[in-house]
C-alpha cells in the first residue's frame, strides 16, 4: 500500500510549518523522522494519525488504517495491571481465552511474565515502557507512530528498550514511524531515516540502514561513518 503525505500544507499562528511538503513511507519497514526540536515532528505523526487535518493536501493510504501509539510517557491506565493494559485494546468481541492467549504472548515478548499483575506505579520506567510497546503491538494495527519515546532514559535502558522493540517488530513488521532528534537513536532502530529541517520544512537527507537491528552497535565503523554524515547535515540545517 502506498503510503505518503502528498503536497501537505500546515501553519500556526503565522508560523509555517509545511508549505506543499511530500513525505512517502515504506510498509512494513521501521522509518526514522530526524529534526531539531520544534521543526514539526510531532504534528508530522498527528497529521499522519488524523488527530489534526493539513490545512491543503493530501493524506494517502492510511485514512483507513488502524494506528497505535508509544509516546514518551507510557500513558498506562494506573487502575489497571500490566495485563489489564495490554488486554484493554483487545476487542471485547474475542473469546476472553484468545484475548488471554495474546495479552500473555505480549508479556512474555517484554520479558514481564512475574510482574502481570503488578500496577504501574509499582513499575520501573523501562517496565512501563515496555508494557506500552506491548500495548500497541496487541493492538490489530497496521501502522504503529512513535513519538520520541526514548527521550531522557539512560543508554543502558535505551539499549534494551530498542532491543526489546526491534525483537517484536521481527516477529510481526508492522508499518512504524518514529521521531526524534537523538541521532543515535535513529541509527539503531530504523531501516531508513529521513533528516527534516528546520520550518518551513524541507526532507535535508535520506539515508538507508542495512544491518539488522539485533546486530547494530555504536562501535560499528559502519554506523559511526552514518552517524558523522547526519550530524553534517542536521549542523547545516
Amino acid at each position: 500500500m502506498h503510503l505518503e503525505l502528498h503536497l501537505i500544507s500546515k501553519a500556526y499562528g503565522g508560523i509555517i510549518l509545511f508549505e506543499d511538503f511530500s513525505i512517502g513511507f515504506d510498509e512494513g519497514k521501521i522509518t526514522c523522522i530526524l529534526g531539531p526540536s520544534g521543526c514539526g515532528k510531532t504534528t508530522l505523526l498527528n497529521i499522519i494519525g488524523g488527530i489534526i487535518p493539513p490545512d491543503s493536501g493530501s493524506v494517502i493510504g492510511f485514512v483507513n488504517q488502524r494506528i497505535s501509539y508509544i509516546f514518551q510517557d507510557p500513558r498506562l491506565l494506573p487502575w489497571k495491571t500490566v495485563r489489564e493494559n495490554i488486554g484493554f485494546v483487545l476487542s471485547q468481541d474475542l473469546p476472553a481465552a484468545e484475548r488471554n492467549s495474546i495479552t500473555d504472548r505480549f508479556i512474555r515478548l517484554v520479558e514481564l511474565e512475574d510482574f502481570a499483575d503488578y500496577y504501574p506505579a509499582k513499575l520501573s520506567g523501562g517496565m512501563r515502557q515496555r508494557v506500552s510497546i506491548a500495548r500497541a503491538f496487541a493492538f490489530p494495527s497496521e501502522v504503529i507512530l512513535m513519538d520520541e519515546p526514548l527521550k531522557g532514559l539512560d543508554i543502558k535502558l535505551k539499549l534494551n528498550l530498542i532491543r526489546t522493540f526491534s525483537r517484536i517488530w521481527e516477529t510481526d513488521r508492522r508499518t512504524v514511524i518514529f521521531v526524534t532528534h537523538d541521532v543515535e537513536e535513529s541509527l539503531l532502530l530504523s531501516n531508513e531515516i529521513l533528516v527534516m529541517s528546520r520550518p518551513p520544512v524541507q526532507i535535508l537527507a535520506k539515508q538507508k540502514v542495512e544491518i539488522a537491528v539485533p546486530d547494530r552497535s555504536l562501535n560499528s565503523t559502519h554506523l559511526a561513518g552514518i552517524k558523522n554524515q547526519l550530524i553534517k547535515v542536521l549542523e547545516f540545517r
